[in-house]
């Protein structure tokens, strides 16, 4: 494992029921690195994150987070605790709190996860707002919110956890087109900042231009990953050329 290695995955499977989502993932993932995964719905891309961040315990294998292992740890309160404070993620529904304003949404987890005083997250919360463009709506409520607005203020929520690692799980896919870009611009922003992330997407643009390296998964296992250029534009496998085919003719 390399010493700036974030994360590492090693045989991790996982099943529901007579279903096998994920079938032997094998990853690593650099500290800065942006890793953008591709793949048809039911492939497994999202739970592979959700396997990461332990909201779908691994069935086998092994996952290091920072050179340890989060599957074996000292029992599951420790190892969610160890997960929760180091990785943050972005869901495709935005899961905001409809009864607290844009700034409460941001400041409630510091306070109860982190034990942040109101002062502190409150600096913090408007700090990061301000950052994914939203200074103005500090006290909105989400049904004030466009689609777009939420996924930012969901993104500056993550943010305020301080995590070392990002998740995105298709994050730009419930939002209407033309909100998709403030979405992205942001994410850019955080890619540029070398923040390390794996992102779950459709958007072929955005790996193209923010990805460190592109997996393309199928049935539950890697079939492909390498250089933006390299898997997008010349990719070895048939099953990742006949994928891409239909993506890049819509």
């Amino acid at each position: 494992m390399a010493d700036d290695a974030m994360l590492k995955l090693d045989g991790v499977t996982k099943s529901f029921g007579d279903l096998d989502v994920l079938r032997g993932i094998d990853l690593e993932v650099d500290k800065g690195e942006v890793v953008c995964v591709l793949g048809p719905s039911g492939s497994g891309k999202s739970t592979l994150l959700r396997c990461v961040n332990l909201l779908e315990p691994p069935d086998d294998g092994d996952i290091l987070l920072e050179g340890t292992n989060i599957c074996k740890g000292e029992g599951k309160d420790w190892e969610l605790d160890f997960v929760r404070q180091r990785v943050g993620m972005v869901f495709q529904q935005f899961n905001l709190f409809p009864h607290k304003s844009a700034i409460e949404n941001v400041t409630v987890a510091q306070q109860t996860v982190l034990d942040r005083s109101k002062k502190e997250s409150t600096e913090k919360a408007k700090a990061l707002l301000e950052r994914v463009g939203l200074a103005d709506k500090l006290g909105e409520y989400p049904d004030r919110l466009s689609g777009g607005q939420q996924q930012r203020v969901a993104i500056a929520r993550a943010l305020a956890m301080d995590p070392h690692v990002m998740l995105f799980d298709e994050v730009t896919s419930a939002l209407d087109p033309e909100l998709v870009k403030e979405v992205l611009d942001v994410m850019r922003e955080l890619a540029n900042e070398g923040m390390t992330m794996i992102v779950v997407t459709h958007e072929i643009g955005f790996a193209r231009e923010a990805a460190s390296r592109v997996v393309f998964m199928d049935e539950g296992v890697i079939i492909e990953q390498g250089k933006p250029k390299d898997v997008l534009d010349n990719p070895k496998q048939e099953r990742t050329k006949e994928f891409l085919g239909l993506v890049l003719e819509h």
